[in-house]
């Protein structure tokens, strides 16, 4: 990246700082913006993408180990054992139908994509990101149920999906022939380890500076940091132990947010706002890198695909998922839209395209166009819909609290006799 380039960069996260919360308001997100700047830096050719993609690669690797670390420490532990069911259900039957749906009708519908690669895809999507409709989980308008099962699902299931795209990975690498692949089987002990890791790493960090905290020793002005080198660390330990980082992060996360203490959420803040940071650059380079190959290998299959991701793969599973949990169905058909494609996707289909290189261009370009519509379409719709939803959803409350109120019999003490 040249000081143009890098000037334009600097230039648009300023100014996304500057007018943040305006454009909210108008309903364009910031992986909307940052991903058309890296679109526009890529079609005015101050951005190689194939440069591009080796510069992203440390970017994507520390935003998916801080996304994954924090998803996992600011799930509540409050909110699963008040609807540990609601979340069992989205989470044990509707991500794995998701995954295998997606799975089956990539390897029906797209050419190209076939055997692990098709798990790859169908994996990769199936993770949501609420940061993509930011709305339907701060706006009281919507139940607070809706909200902490949308919450407490996009927190657990990119991790949860994480291990199976490494092992799909492992296996289309290791069916294309590239010598330095695992294969499924070692992939699965570097998932062994990595666990294992992030479980001691997390669970000693947190324990250790709950511990210091209530000596008097913590610096508050450096509890942020040493949280984020924490996630670094676990990740870093799991790779040199011959495990996998990422899954380390993330069980890293679950430990540090069982063992940190009550102060632990707000020590999480200095890694999430690190990690939005980077994010926006990912969502840049994402928008410079992905675009090309969206539009080189698009055709009206991928774009059919990529519809049917966001609507029928996702809204079905759901609705299955929630048979028998007692929401109606404007709630089912909400939770079922509201399952945006973002950032976990994309770090998958750009790790995919560095592990790869060009033999997983058509199922980087599914993912990517996937993704870019998602982006679109639930940025735009999150907040009309938000407030449609909540109107429906308060004058079915009334409705529900007219019919549980008892009527008094006989007249009313207000009438007057005689």
């Amino acid at each position: 990246m040249d000081a143009t380039s890098l000037v334009a960069v600097a230039a648009a996260v300023f100014l996304w700082g500057v007018v943040s919360a305006r454009w909210e308001r108008a309903d364009l997100s910031a992986p909307m913006v940052f991903t058309a700047v890296g679109a526009a830096l890529a079609a005015g050719d101050l951005v190689d993408p194939s440069a591009a993609l080796q510069t992203l690669k440390p970017l994507v690797e520390v935003t998916l180990v801080w996304v994954l670390f924090s998803d996992a420490a600011r799930v509540p532990v409050h909110d699963l054992r008040a609807d540990a069911a609601g979340c069992l259900r989205l989470l044990a039957v509707g991500l794995p139908l998701t995954v295998l749906a997606g799975w089956g009708l990539a390897g029906w519908m797209l050419p190209g994509v076939s055997g692990w690669l098709a798990v790859l895809v169908g994996t990769a999507l199936a993770p949501t990101d609420v940061a993509l409709g930011l709305p339907v989980v701060t706006n009281a308008a919507v139940p607070a149920r809706v909200r902490r099962l949308l919450s407490v699902e996009s927190g657990l299931n990119d991790g949860i999906a994480t291990p199976l795209v490494l092992v799909a990975l492992a296996g289309a690498a290791s069916a294309e022939g590239l010598t330095d692949s695992p294969g499924v089987a070692g992939a699965l002990l570097e998932l062994a380890i990595g666990a294992g890791v992030g479980v001691a790493v997390g669970g000693a960090g947190g324990g250790l500076l709950r511990w210091a905290r209530q000596r008097g020793w913590v610096a508050e002005e450096f509890a942020g940091s040493a949280v984020l080198a924490l996630a670094l660390g676990a990740y870093a330990a799991a790779v040199a132990l011959g495990g996998n980082g990422f899954v380390a992060a993330f069980c890293a996360g679950l430990a540090f947010g069982a063992t940190a203490g009550r102060r632990g959420p707000a020590e999480l803040v200095f890694t999430e706002q690190a990690g939005s940071l980077v994010s926006l650059l990912v969502w840049l380079g994402f928008g410079a890198v992905a675009t090309p190959v969206v539009v080189e290998h698009a055709t009206w299959t991928i774009v059919a695909y990529a519809v049917l991701s966001l609507t029928v793969v996702r809204m079905v599973p759901v609705a299955v998922a929630l048979i028998g949990a007692g929401l109606d169905r404007d709630t089912v058909l909400f939770m079922g839209w509201f399952g945006p494609r973002g950032l976990a996707s994309l770090l998958f289909a750009l790790l995919t395209l560095e592990e790869l290189g060009s033999a997983a261009d058509p199922a980087v370009a599914v993912i990517a166009l996937t993704v870019l519509l998602s982006v679109a379409a639930h940025g735009v719709s999150a907040g009309p819909l938000v407030q449609r939803y909540g109107r429906s959803a308060g004058a079915a409350r009334s409705a529900r609290r007219e019919r549980n109120t008892p009527r008094r019999r006989g007249r009313s003490v207000f009438t007057r006799s005689g």
